[in-house]
Parts: C-alpha cells; sequence; structure tokens
C-alpha cells in the first residue's frame, strides 16, 4: 500500500482502478474517502498484477471499512498482525496463563508459521505445524499453550473479518501425542535391531534413490550411530569434528525457516559432545580428507550441493517404500536417534552420560531409553542367583523351600 491510513467506519468510499502500462504490477486501485474530522481527502492504494486482483482488495477494503477495520491488516503476516493484536488476543488472561502463552507464540509459533500472511494459514498448516512440534519433542503443555495462543490470535482476524474461519482449531492432536508418548514408553518399538538391519537400510536407500547418491546411506548411518536429529546432522561442520578424540561437538541444526532452510542453535540451545563409534571413523575421515583447508564446510550435503532435511533424505530415497519392503514400515527418519539412543543403553551408558549425548532437557525422556531388553533381564536373575548363593554361606542365612 501506498499508505497506510486508517479509514473511518461509515463514511463514503469511493473507488477506482488505473492502468499503468509497462510496469511488473501495471494495475493500481485506490479507493478514497473525506476524513469527518479534518474534511480532508484521503486514500490507500494497492498496485497488483491483474484486474481481477485489484478488484478484490478494494472489495476488501470495502468490506473492512465497514467494520473498522485497518486495510493493512489484510496483507499483514501472522507475526506481524499478532503483534498488533496481541493485546485483544489475550485480555482476561491471568500472568500464570499469559506468560508460558507468550512464550509458546515467540518460541514456536513465529518460527514455525509467522513469516505466512494470515489469510493464507490454513487448517493442513497449522495441523503439520503441531505435528511438527510433537515430533520434535515438545512437552504436552508446551504444544497446548502454544496452539492456545495461536487460536486466540486467529479468532481476533476471525472478528476483524479477515478470515471467515479459525484455521488453528485442528482436533486429534492430543491422540498424536499419546500415540509418541506411548512409542518412547518402549523405544525399542522404534529402532532397528541390529547393526547389520542398518547398514541393509542404508545400502536399500542408495540402490532406491534416482543417483545411487552414497551420502545417503552414510547420513543414515551417522545419524543413528551418534543419536542425532537428521537437522543436526546437516548442520555439523569439518571443525566440529575433532580426530584426536574422535567427538564431534554438536553446534546448530538446519531447519525450515522463512524464506527457506537456515543454520540455528541445537534444540536444548546448548553444544554437546556426541562421539564418533569406530564403526564410522573410516567414512567421516574420508570426507573430512576431502574438505581440507575449509573448516566452514558441510561434512554432508545433497548430490547437489544442497542442505540436507529430513523431508529431502525422504523424497530422494523413497523412505517410505524402501522401509515398508524391509519390514521396518514404522520406521521414520527421526527413529534414527531413537535407534543410537537404545544401543546406548543397552551398551550399558550410564543416564546421566547418555542425557548428555542426546541433549536431553528432561532425565525423565532419557530414562524412557533405559528399558531392559531380554538379555539384561536374564543377566540380571542371573545376578540375583549368584548373590542369593553366596548369602547361603554357612556364615550367611539361608532361604528353606518347601
Amino acid at each position: 500500500m501506498s499508505q497506510r491510513e486508517q479509514i473511518p467506519v461509515g463514511v463514503s468510499l469511493s473507488a477506482d482502478i488505473e492502468y499503468r502500462a509497462g510496469r511488473p504490477h501495471p494495475y493500481r486501485a485506490r479507493v478514497r474517502w473525506v476524513d469527518p474530522s479534518t474534511r480532508r481527502r484521503r486514500s490507500v492504494s494497492e498496485s497488483v498484477e491483474t484486474e481481477q486482483q485489484a478488484q478484490a482488495w478494494i472489495e476488501e477494503i470495502q468490506k473492512g471499512a465497514r467494520a473498522g477495520i485497518d486495510p493493512a491488516t489484510f496483507t499483514m503476516t501472522l507475526a506481524e498482525y499478532g503483534q498488533s493484536v496481541m493485546t485483544l488476543a489475550t485480555r482476561g488472561l491471568e500472568s500464570k496463563t499469559l506468560d508460558p502463552y507468550l512464550a509458546g507464540w515467540r518460541r514456536r509459533v513465529v518460527p514455525s508459521l509467522g513469516h505466512l500472511p494470515v489469510r493464507m494459514i490454513t487448517n493442513g498448516a497449522v495441523d503439520r505445524t503441531v505435528h511438527a512440534w510433537i515430533s520434535d519433542e515438545c512437552g504436552r503443555s508446551t504444544v497446548k499453550n502454544s496452539l492456545a495462543i495461536l487460536v486466540r490470535v486467529m479468532e481476533q482476524a476471525v472478528r476483524d473479518g479477515i478470515i471467515t474461519h479459525n484455521p488453528a482449531r485442528v482436533t486429534g492432536w492430543q491422540q498424536q501425542y499419546k500415540r509418541a508418548e506411548d512409542e518412547l514408553d518402549d523405544p525399542r518399538a522404534l529402532a532397528l535391531p541390529t547393526w547389520a538391519a542398518l547398514v541393509e537400510l542404508a545400502a536399500a536407500l542408495v540402490e532406491r534413490s534416482s543417483d545411487h547418491y552414497e551420502g545417503w546411506g552414510e547420513v543414515v548411518i551417522f545419524a543413528a550411530c551418534t543419536a542425532a536429529r537428521i537437522g543436526e546432522v546437516s548442520g555439523v561442520r569439518v571443525s566440529d569434528i575433532d580426530r584426536d578424540t574422535w567427538t564431534w561437538t554438536v553446534r546448530r541444526q538446519t531447519t525450515p525457516g522463512p524464506g527457506g532452510l537456515v543454520d540455528k542453535g541445537t534444540k536444548g540451545k546448548r553444544a554437546r559432545p556426541v562421539p564418533l563409534i569406530e564403526e564410522i571413523r573410516p567414512m567421516v575421515a574420508r570426507r573430512l580428507d576431502a574438505l581440507t583447508g575449509k573448516p566452514a564446510a558441510r561434512l554432508f550435503i545433497g548430490p547437489r550441493g544442497g542442505r540436507i532435511t529430513t523431508a529431502v533424505l525422504r523424497d530422494a530415497t523413497h523412505w517410505d517404500e524402501v522401509v515398508t519392503r524391509l519390514g521396518y514400515e514404522y520406521l521414520r527418519r527421526h527413529d534414527l536417534r531413537h535407534t543410537g539412543l537404545t544401543w546406548l543403553a543397552d551398551a550399558g551408558v550410564p543416564v546421566h552420560v547418555l542425557r548428555k549425548i542426546a541433549g536431553h532437557g528432561s532425565l525423565s525422556t532419557t530414562q524412557r531409553y533405559l528399558h531392559p531388553d531380554a538379555a539384561s533381564i536374564n543377566a540380571a536373575g542371573e545376578a540375583l542367583s549368584l548373590h542369593l548363593a553366596n548369602r547361603g554361606s554357612p556364615d550367611g542365612p539361608r532361604l528353606r523351600v518347601v
């Protein structure tokens, strides 16, 4: 818009459309009115590509003027609109509720949807966003608070006449979250069983990809053996690897953001050390050698040099088809992380060390990976038998079996 005038409620509007040849947006739509207090003539205008768009804009302005809506709101992004109506959207909330709502808005809603115009936010977009929060291990109350403030802001957009219904009123997310919790209660249900299964999966993904790019398999193996998220694997740089100690300092992740993919800090906002086991050291060393003198270079990239995301990996390798054929139809890319954490837990890594490697904020999240497997249960039984046998010495109490 050429101006950001607030149109007074109830004024008479005149409108016209002017065609200006040779311009990228040749149709200028304009509405005019007389300010009732100053008696001065005011106007707002917008340049668009087609006459139909110009007419639609005029109709929106006329509709907004009847309701006393600032015409600028029709083109605002969610972040801009939320900032302008937040006081109205949160009226009546107590401080103990308001604070987590606003935190959800800043930390999750705006990074996920804030760049979209309010009128482009759909029920499906919100549904996918909530699913992403759940998959990213956000707690139930975190998801609830973030969605609640989004509902309130979008409800204000309904009142303003910008949209006709509230797309943030999604259903079923709590059942979806419960399913994720149930799966985490038994992480072995999400983990690959053996090293051989991981290697087989990696090879099958490479074979199914159109370019037979070996990097797809190496990304999968690296993610599982480091218990890392795919975004973190995409974010690893040469300088993050210490070949003396064979550790990777996880500093960043690649994630979708406004305008495309962006690099940002880890989910916990803290760097963490992760061991690089012997099985993947030759592969890592080969990649490091190929990038000598380039400390800022990415260790893993796509076949055309692009950044890797879980969606890119899925589409390029026909992931769903491959895992179903191998009998792992439940397996998602994030389950490579579950695989690594489950293997580390089975190897006897202490819970406080496992938590540091995983980057978990809550110890209870890490403890879900400590469920004993059959071998551990048998070993526990043998340990108890040995303990009782030792206590059955002549100097100790004996058990009498009847």
